[in-house]
């Protein structure tokens, strides 16, 4: 037990209270330790069983420690080890806020990243028209898909570290130029002999879409109330599934199945500079909307993540502490197969439809809108529903179980010869589905707290790719020598898998816990106006360094 005065006042005249700081046998402090005696210690702070003191461990003078905080084990300093406080003043840091831009920030994002899910899938979706007119193989157009996926695999740890280095504006600047760029490159792809270019062009967007996949959960994190975060996290997913959704329908209605080349070449035009135009655009607000970042942190868990900001972060330290979490690898595995099941139908799917019900080119698109407009409903439900209730395994869980079911009955209804019963099998699945996809992002968050946003969520991402190309290649080839039943069996195989692996994550919720363990208080008189929920933390606790 640490005693201390009753009688000692505090630096603002305010008499501390007596601490109850609870000893156990796992926590050890080396003898040359001492507590400081202006240090007064609040009744709540306690330390967790699990956080031992490293002979070597010095905490700096400055650092501030909330009330009640129980340190994670991943928070852990390393020996010789040195935690520096955040660049933010500790005014700012004690102020908990969210900013009205909050909203135009996420927004843009969404915009910009739907532009680029529009890119990826807008050859997929009229892949017999393209491949008339390049006189290329359908796994040559299968690859304008795939190569968003192959790029993401090297390029994830230069853009995590970037990420980090630069934060979010530069980010979002440098995803969106080059989503601009890569539609204008595609203008000159306009003639049957210049298919390289457009392979340029598509090469440039999956690079961009480097610098967006990862995002959605960093934003949320950074700009949203600890209350708001896994909406926030869905509409910025719902901006992809968007894109993704719009580029399914459009291609197939401006770029009709004629014969003509040059008139064929029109249209594909029509489409490019529709593209290049919007895409422009979105650069331009980018430029004028984002910020790095609010003045104050909008959530206690975000305030602590600043306050425990390591000036020696090493992304390859940060990556081994991840794989060292068996619920986050998990995770990983099982985020891997839904999504790389969703990208493989998404690439695959105008095929399928055909291959049942040939020139119906322009249902084949809308079963796809159909797909995607469900799961967008299907990942703006659930985002609410985790901020109501925090169930992040329970719902994660239920969600995989029902995009297998919904994997199984579309299977069985594709080749009933009945369109309408494929737009309404498509779409259950398409909700759970493609509803997955925040759910997998924000859960990675739970686990992973205080990890990078950008890290978790860029190791989801690559999971999904990895599984994404195998998928798209191997059901490709099925469906060519067996037909479309036994390539979406292949995809149920590995849904079942995924399933049952969601069963076996514990539901750790770190974020959360940050979150309960900091005592709310009532905001300040004569706090900016701009933002408009505020609340102050609590006096901090100071150790200092001898």
């Amino acid at each position: 037990m640490v005693n201390e005065d009753p009688n000692q006042q505090d630096h603002d005249g305010t008499p501390s209270q007596t601490s109850a700081l609870q000893e156990h046998p796992n926590f050890s402090v080396h003898p040359s330790v001492s507590m400081h005696p202006s240090v007064s210690a609040h009744p709540s702070v306690s330390i967790h069983p699990s956080v031992s003191a490293h002979p070597s461990v010095s905490i700096h003078p400055s650092v501030s420690v909330y009330p009640s905080i129980s340190a994670h084990p991943s928070t852990l300093a390393q020996p010789s080890g040195l935690i520096q406080p955040s660049s933010s003043g500790p005014e700012e840091l004690s102020v908990i806020k969210v900013s009205k831009r909050r909203w135009a920030v996420v927004l843009v994002f969404s915009c910009y990243s739907m532009c680029n899910a529009f890119q990826w899938i807008q050859y997929g979706s009229i892949n017999n028209i393209f491949m008339n007119f390049y006189g290329v193989s359908a796994f040559a157009i299968d690859w304008l898909s795939m190569c968003y996926m192959l790029t993401y695999i090297p390029l994830l740890l230069p853009v995590a570290w970037l990420l980090e280095k630069f934060g979010l504006r530069t980010i979002a600047l440098t995803g969106s130029a080059l989503n601009c760029l890569g539609a204008w490159v595609k203008l000159g792809s306009l003639k049957p002999h210049l298919f390289p270019v457009t392979v340029l062009g598509q090469v440039i967007c999956s690079v961009a879409q480097v610098f967006i996949l990862g995002m959605p959960s960093r934003i949320a994190s950074v700009w949203f109330g600890a209350n708001e975060v896994s909406t926030a996290c869905s509409i910025a997913v719902f901006g992809n599934q968007l894109g993704i959704a719009i580029g399914f329908l459009v291609p197939p209605v401006l770029v009709p199945n004629v014969k003509d080349q040059d008139k064929l070449a029109y249209h594909i035009s029509i489409m490019f500079y529709i593209i290049a135009g919007v895409a422009t655009l979105l650069f331009i607000l980018v430029i004028i909307v984002f910020k790095e970042k609010p003045k104050h942190p909008p959530s206690r868990a975000q305030s602590l993540s600043y306050a425990l900001a390591s000036t020696d972060a090493s992304y390859l330290s940060s990556i081994i502490r991840l794989f060292k979490n068996l619920n986050f690898v998990l995770l990983v595995i099982t985020y891997g197969l839904n999504a790389g099941a969703f990208y493989a139908l998404s690439t695959l799917l105008t095929r399928m439809v055909i291959f049942h019900y040939p020139g119906e080119e322009v249902n084949a698109g809308r079963i796809g809108l159909t797909i995607v407009l469900a799961g967008m409903l299907g990942a703006v439900i659930s985002g609410i529903w985790l901020d109501r209730t925090k169930t992040y395994k329970e719902t994660t869980l239920v969600v995989y179980i029902m995009t297998l079911v919904g994997m199984v009955v579309y299977t069985n209804t594709l080749n009933l010869g009945h369109l309408w019963v494929v737009f309404i099998t498509a779409g259950a699945m398409g909700f759970f589905m493609t509803g997955y996809l925040p759910l997998g992002f924000e859960f990675a968050v739970e686990l992973t707290y205080p990890e990078s946003e950008g890290m978790s969520s860029g190791l989801l991402n690559v999971s999904a790719q990895v599984f994404g190309i195998i998928f798209t290649i191997s059901q490709g080839q099925i469906i060519d020598n067996y037909g479309t039943m036994p390539g979406n069996i292949f995809l149920c195989v590995f849904l079942t898998l995924g399933a049952v692996l969601t069963a076996f994550i514990k539901a750790d919720l770190r974020r959360q816990d940050a979150n309960k363990e900091i005592p709310e208080t009532k905001p300040q008189d004569g706090e900016e106006e701009e933002d408009s929920k505020s609340s102050k933390a609590p006096t901090t606790v100071q150790e200092e360094h001898f």
